[in-house]
Parts: C-alpha cells; structure tokens; sequence
C-alpha cells in the first residue's frame, strides 16, 4: 500500500522544522511522487515547492530550481495566482543561490507581481527585498532603492527602520 501523501507531507514539515532537511526533502519528495500517483497536480506541485526550499536549506541550490520548475505553469492553469507567485519565489532563490542573477531578477520580478494580484503583501514585500538585494550587489543603486522602497510601502506591520524609511519617502515627494 501506498504510504498517505498527507502524512508524508506532516513528516517533512516537521523534519524541516527540526532543521533535517535532507530528511524533509526525503519525505517531500514521495509526498510529491504519492500526489503525482493520485493524480493530485495541485498537492504534488506544492510538494515540489516544499522539496525546493528543503534542498536550498540543504544547500542544493540546482536541485532546489529543478524541484520548483515549471511548478508555476500548474498553479496558473489552476488559477492559484498565490501558489504561482510563491512558486516564482522559490525558482528565483534557487537562481540566487547559483548566481544566475538576471533570471533570479526576472522570477522575484513576476513572483511580486503574482502576489501584488493576490493581496499578499508580506510575501510581495518578501520578494521585493529579495529583488533589492540582487540589484544592490550589481550597483544599481537607484533601482535597488526603488525596489527597497516599493517593499516597504507594502508592509503592513514595519519595522522601525522600515518605519524611517516610509517617512523619507513621504518628505521626497
């Protein structure tokens, strides 16, 4: 008998929890195969999203990309504007992580896009930061600005600092 996808799933969340994410990914990755079985895209593409952020944690960076490729194009054909927008996330923290900056750029670009047509502004704030950082280390300082204050325009509960930086914004215009 084939072991419950859902179980499968609790375990490699509480592995990743426990900071065993190798043992996460283990559990993430036959969630994932039990889903595809049950011919259960939505729930097994999700997984492949869990098996990335486990793998990046375990330092796989290409595994971790090849784990979410391909996952947004399942949650658009169902609608899921959130999971693709996180699925977009996870690709560009993969390319991060392998220094493929122009695509990592380019997936945190339409990641904060997909959440900003969610409501999800946490996330998108996430993202955008994510976004600043990469463009910050190439020397675009005006875009990593642009891109730093876009995200914490987008914050509901800001930090201090993000606090400071919203009044400078406001004084600027």
């Amino acid at each position: 008998m084939t072991p419950n996808p859902e179980h499968l799933a609790e375990q490699g969340k509480q592995a990743f929890a426990a900071k065993d994410f190798h043992g996460a990914a283990s559990f993430f990755t036959e969630a994932a195969s039990n889903y595809e079985a049950l011919e259960d895209t939505l729930n097994a593409a999700e997984m492949k999203n869990n098996l990335s952020v486990a793998l990046l944690q375990a330092g796989k960076a290409k595994p971790a990309y090849e784990a979410a490729a391909g996952t947004d194009e399942i949650f658009a054909r169902a609608g899921d504007v959130e999971r693709q927008a996180m699925a977009f996330g996870n690709q560009g923290a993969a390319l991060e992580a392998l220094k493929k900056f122009d695509q990592a750029l380019e997936a945190y670009e339409r990641s904060a896009a997909l959440f900003a047509e969610a409501g999800e502004t946490e996330m998108r704030s996430i993202v955008l930061q994510s976004a600043a950082a990469i463009k910050l280390r190439r020397g675009k300082m005006i875009d990593s600005a642009l891109s730093m204050i876009g995200s914490v325009e987008s914050t509901k509960k800001p930090t201090l600092m993000q606090r400071f930086l919203r009044f400078l914004v406001r004084i600027k215009r």
